[in-house]
């Protein structure tokens, strides 16, 4: 899995930290548990996830830094939130296949 910089940043940043950790992984297993479409839970933690980092950019001086340095402009925070899934998240188990109709 390849981070770009902000979503590293802010990877770090929650590994560092156990209470911003505990924070996360409780907001993916409960964002992954209420949606079942693994795509759209991925969405909605990306949207969390990139106004969690612009808010965080205000106090953390490391993210504060990489904001003056790189600008402001949304990205995209996809990947992250699909590592937060695979590591956070037990993967469902496929539904068994319908017994085929055969003659």
């Amino acid at each position: 899995m390849s981070l770009n910089r902000p979503e590293q940043r802010i990877f770090d940043y929650i590994q560092g930290y156990p209470e911003e950790r505990q924070y996360w992984q409780n907001k993916v297993q409960s964002i992954a548990a209420g949606l079942p479409d693994p795509h759209a839970a991925a969405l909605r933690i990306e949207a969390d996830l990139w106004r969690y980092y612009t808010e965080r950019s205000g106090v953390v001086p490391a993210l504060r830094e990489m904001i003056r340095h790189d600008g402001a402009g949304r990205t995209s925070m996809k990947n992250l939130a699909e590592h937060l899934l695979r590591l956070w998240v037990a993967p469902r188990s496929k539904p068994p296949a319908a017994p085929s109709a055969r003659p």
